[in-house]
């Protein structure tokens, strides 16, 4: 806590002596009227800073949550004298359950798709408060609305409520540093990157957008709660759609991962036009161009841009260290290690498996068991159906028929985030990484299922929630380690192919599952990452998990599997040793060829 307080501590302190240096008379107190009004859009803009920044879900509906907040409060405080303390908090009720709302309507929707639904919210809250007239005044709006008296201060006074506003803002951004730096934050970034991988390591997709959309709607609250009291009077056009794209140009503009950049995006969309006003006629056109140009050429914000001027100069500055090599895992090895023996107790049985897409039947009836401690290996040539047979296992499909049972627990067609939970984790045939996370952060993530640290614990600092925190990085470390890797700190877009898969298997390792499911791990591999691959095999397996693998390559097949199955067209033609299927006929004629000859 110490430490995100002492993060934004300076900044704050100069937002707040910022009235000291404005002049006096009319203009200054125009120019601090400015001010609080920049600062109740920042806090509303930090809503989008978790919604499209963090969660990568697109919103066009920032203004309506802005606009339920500051008329929920504004009748709550100015036609029913509700106190204002506890009008704030029903105002904030309201529009955190609006939020909910929005994300349960958007919950299947992605892209333009959610824009439009956005954007459609938008313009029903709009039309809402221009013709609610008997509560929100229509047209004329509410006024008389309160500033707060509490702690023997009277906020009515513009400076005190500068920093009455400053101190939400602080408050905000240290709750949305909290969450970004915590578990749900790791699930935030990778239903950003990726919702398939995502839900694979155990992340809900639905109480994620909801968390994300119901974080964003309640900041969004908040700040109309602030811009009502501050400006004393609200009308309907203040929160229309441009309003929305606004907060959006603030987000984009300053940096939409960035707080600090945030607040800056938030000052320039609402000063810009001021200090452009000389250019009469034209001055929207020139705002305009501006933001649209640091939109397409700073695709980080401004306060990116920044960060990356920084960097380039401590570099030229300092030395920067040579980056940690990957550590070969054969390096590594103190000692021979032993064939995998499997065992005769089932962990995994599938009973007349089907998947059919229409006509197609690319899973027709398949059955298999795997026993605990088995490396078994899925064959067959492509189009078979071995991945979709595995995508039906982790919950990615749903199964048209059959049974799966792990432990003897039915998993049929439950949510891949579900499967999880249970102790089957996989990587996938195309290596999906979150590209803009580092190494660590994507192996972080894969221990998420085993936090137990909820919203509330994440944002008001419990303890056991840094507890978790610090714990899931020491293993995501601890894992990598152990494959062979050292190179934490480099974004996984930036890492080489053999590395992305390593990464992967650790992510999918690291939360200690029972059962692991790898699609062709060594395909695109050479020879050498091949043989570092069957090693991190074996390596694995002695930490005691069950593999079930797909694979084309036959020499890294024979060198690491115990059981072998063979599918053809969607059926399962052959089971037995690597030996037995290999020199199985129907095998021969359907995956290696009528003349081929395994040597």
């Amino acid at each position: 806590m110490t430490r995100a307080v002492l993060k934004f501590l300076p900044f704050l302190i100069a937002l707040a002596l910022i009235p000291i240096f404005l002049p006096g008379a009319r203009l200054g107190s125009y120019y601090l009227t400015l001010l609080i009004l920049s600062v109740s859009y920042a806090v509303a803009a930090l809503g989008l800073t978790i919604l499209l920044g963090y969660s990568g879900q697109v919103s066009l509906a920032q203004a309506a949550f802005f606009g339920i907040g500051a008329y929920a409060f504004a009748v709550l405080a100015a036609k029913h004298d509700v106190p204002f303390g506890f009008a704030a908090i029903a105002a904030l009720i309201i529009t955190t359950g609006f939020g909910f709302l929005l994300g349960l309507i958007s919950l299947r929707l992605a892209s333009h798709y959610l824009a439009l639904v956005t954007i459609g919210f938008q313009i029903i809250v709009g039309l809402v408060l221009n013709n609610w007239a008997i509560v929100t005044g229509g047209a004329d709006g509410v006024s008389n609305i309160p500033r707060p008296a509490f702690f023997g201060i009277d906020f009515s006074h513009d400076h005190y409520f500068y920093w009455l506003s400053i101190a939400c803002l602080g408050i905000a951004s240290y709750l949305v540093y909290r969450l970004r730096h915590s578990r749900l934050g790791g699930a935030l970034l990778a239903l950003r990157e990726d919702e398939i991988a995502a839900a694979s390591n155990g992340i809900s997709l639905f109480w994620t957008k909801i968390l994300a959309f119901t974080a964003s709607a309640t900041l969004g609250g908040l700040g109309g709660i602030l811009y009502a009291s501050g400006s004393m009077y609200i009308s309907p056009n203040v929160f229309d759609f441009n309003q929305s794209v606004s907060f959006f140009a603030m987000t984009l503009v300053g940096g939409q991962e960035s707080i600090v950049g945030t607040t800056l995006g938030a000052a320039l969309i609402t000063f810009l036009p001021e200090v452009l006003r000389f250019l009469h006629a034209y001055y929207i056109a020139v705002y305009g161009a501006l933001v649209v140009i640091v939109i397409l050429f700073m695709p980080q914000g401004l306060y990116g841009m920044l960060l990356r001027g920084i960097d380039a100069l401590r570099h030229m500055v300092f030395r920067s260290p040579a980056e940690g090599a990957a550590v070969p895992v054969a390096a590594q090895r103190q000692h021979s290690l032993k064939r995998p023996v499997a065992t005769n107790d089932p962990i995994l049985q599938i009973t007349g498996l089907r998947k059919h897409f229409g006509g197609i039947k690319a899973v027709d009836g398949v059955d298999f068991t795997i026993c605990r401690g088995d490396i078994a290996v899925l064959i067959g040539p492509n189009g078979s159906g071995k991945t979709t047979a595995l995508n039906v296992l982790s919950g990615v499909y749903t199964a048209t028929a059959g049974s799966i049972s792990f432990n003897g627990t039915d998993i049929t067609n439950r949510r891949p985030a579900e499967i999880n939970r249970l102790g089957i984790t996989r990587t996938f045939q195309n290596i999906r990484l979150f590209p803009e996370l580092t190494a660590l952060e994507n192996v972080v993530i894969g221990y998420y299922p085993k936090g137990t640290v909820g919203l509330l614990g994440t944002l008001f600092a419990r303890r056991r929630g840094f507890i978790e925190d610090r714990e899931a990085t020491a293993r995501a470390r601890e894992t990598l380690r152990l494959l062979g890797f050292s190179r934490f700190d480099i974004k996984a877009k930036n890492l080489p192919y053999g590395q992305q898969r390593v990464v992967e298997i650790a992510r999918a390792i690291v939360s200690g599952p029972e059962l692991l499911l790898l699609d062709e791990p060594a395909a695109g591999m050479n020879r050498e990452e091949t043989a570092a691959l069957s090693e991190i095999l074996y390596r694995i397996h002695d930490l005691g998990l069950t593999i079930l693998l797909i694979e084309h390559d036959m020499s890294f097949v024979a060198s690491v599997a115990t059981r072998a199955y063979v599918m053809d067209f969607g059926q399962k033609i052959s089971e037995g040793t690597v030996a037995q299927v290999l020199s199985d006929q129907k095998v021969i004629k359907a995956y290696l060829g009528d003349d081929a000859e395994y040597a």
